[in-house]
């Protein structure tokens, strides 16, 4: 997924970015994987506290496991970060449900050159597990955001 976000976002001269909470900077670890990531990865921000994502990325409200703050924290890091192309993640890791959602799920939103939309996942197993699967996910709707 790496090689072939790197190359779609190469391809239009774009720069890409994270916002993650649930995901810990795993998606920036992720994209960061590749050699020249510098030429097309700015960077990231792991706003795991809700008072972050509020100051940081302009998130309304106390409730942030849903697609509103998703989108908002995709567009707060192409703000802050002055990204055409990025991917944020909000979500429950577990092993216990928070803000009336079970355990395992995750909202990505992804902004390709301020178009927003956001997705949502069910993810099963432990935190360690959903997080991975996030990240992994939240790499590939990119992907196919940049081939849409």
């Amino acid at each position: 997924m790496q090689q072939q976000l790197a190359q779609l976002v190469q391809e239009r001269g774009w720069r890409f970015a994270t916002a993650e909470s649930v995901t810990a900077g795993l998606v920036a670890d992720k994209a960061a994987q590749g050699a020249e990531a510098s030429a097309w990865f700015l960077g990231g921000l792991v706003a795991y506290g809700t008072e972050v994502k509020q100051r940081l990325l302009g998130v309304q409200g106390d409730r942030v496991v849903n697609a509103e703050t998703a989108e908002q924290m995709a567009r707060g890091v192409a703000d802050l970060l002055r990204a055409d192309v990025t991917v944020a993640t909000t979500g429950v890791g577990g092993p216990d449900p928070a803000e009336d959602q079970p355990a395992g799920t995750v909202w990505v939103g992804v902004n390709v050159d301020g178009q927003v939309t956001s997705h949502r996942l069910q993810l099963d197993g432990d935190p360690e597990r959903v997080c991975t699967g996030a990240a992994d996910m939240a790499l590939r709707l990119v992907v196919e955001r940049l081939r849409a």
